[in-house]
């Protein structure tokens, strides 16, 4: 039963967060907040909130290895899995996206994740370190999207946030909101405590469980987001999808779980993971700088590099 309620407990997370995804954007636009500030904030929080409250939970749990391995984890996913499975579908034309300014942010970010990881422990200082960096990247990227807008040069996605529904009732509003905000918590706590349970099953580190099954989990929102965005041949979406994703799990959930409870950095993920982490999103230079496309052989590379990974890390269990 411990998987059906692991599995559980992932379902109502998505759900949930989609809900209150669609109940925040609603309600922000209804107060008169404009269209892309809330894409630009809202929804990359709400979207995140999923694995927020994977990793705050898992930090008032005790079991930092789930929090700390999720985000790691998933943001080796987003570059392996979610751009190498597209990627078989169709070719991502990579090269016609400028993406070089958010990349180095995210390469940015990472470095800082994994100077403060060895301080051995994500305590409040890193916790505002890392929040301050978000609060940074957060304001030029409104400045940019302001200026675009200014120029006349706006992106018709910032004007149609996900789940924007301009004749969607308030009741709607209210249970969307409520079905998010009690969802979430509550799928957390299953997923976490399923978790641990399957690792103290199996006789494996939290850390494993955190990168392979919490990871996997949580990153299936971007590979859907990301497969669509390839039939549709959008390759700007799904490249800005990974990076931004990757930036917001890093910076924003690591950061408020470090406020809520220190969490104790395994010497594994020191020695080997976060590596794999930092050398997957390197991967992507090619495609930023050198005008590569993502096509069926980089999908094979890419996907084959996940499996390996995720073989690596559950043969050291």
């Amino acid at each position: 039963m411990v998987f059906v309620y692991a599995v559980l407990g992932l379902l109502i997370l998505l759900l949930a967060g989609d809900a209150l995804v669609k109940g925040a954007v609603n309600i922000s636009l209804r107060v008169g907040i404009p269209a892309l500030i809330v894409s630009l904030t809202i929804v990359a929080f709400g979207t995140s909130a999923p694995e927020l409250l994977i990793s705050v939970q898992a930090a008032l749990d005790d079991v930092p290895g789930i929090a700390l391995g999720n985000v790691i984890g998933s943001n080796t996913a987003n570059v392996l899995l979610v751009l190498g499975v597209p990627s078989l579908i169709a070719v991502m034309h990579t090269s016609e996206c400028d993406s070089r300014k958010s990349y180095i942010q995210m390469i940015l970010a990472t470095f800082l994740f994994i100077g403060l990881a060895y301080r051995g422990v994500f305590d409040w200082i890193a916790g505002l370190t890392l929040l301050a960096a978000l609060a940074y990247m957060l304001g030029d990227a409104i400045r940019d999207a302001l200026h675009h807008r200014r120029c006349g040069k706006c992106d018709d996605d910032l004007e149609e946030p996900e789940g924007a529904d301009p004749d969607m009732p308030w009741w709607k509003i209210g249970i969307y909101m409520v079905l998010g905000l009690l969802g979430l918590p509550l799928g957390a706590d299953l997923l976490v405590d399923s978790a641990t349970e399957i690792a103290e099953m199996f006789d494996v580190p939290q850390t494993v469980i955190g990168l392979t099954l919490v990871a996997l989990g949580t990153s299936l929102p971007e590979l859907a987001t990301t497969v669509m965005a390839a039939l549709r041949r959008q390759a700007d979406v799904a490249l800005g999808n990974v990076i931004g994703s990757n930036m917001f799990n890093l910076l924003a959930i690591i950061g408020v779980a470090s406020l809520i409870e220190p969490m104790r950095v395994a010497p594994d993920l020191l020695r080997f993971d976060v590596w794999v982490m930092l050398a997957s999103s390197l991967i992507l230079i090619p495609f930023v700088f050198f005008k590569t496309d993502l096509n069926r052989v980089w999908g094979v590379i890419l996907s084959g590099l996940y499996i390996s990974y995720i073989l690596v890390v559950l043969s050291g269990a």
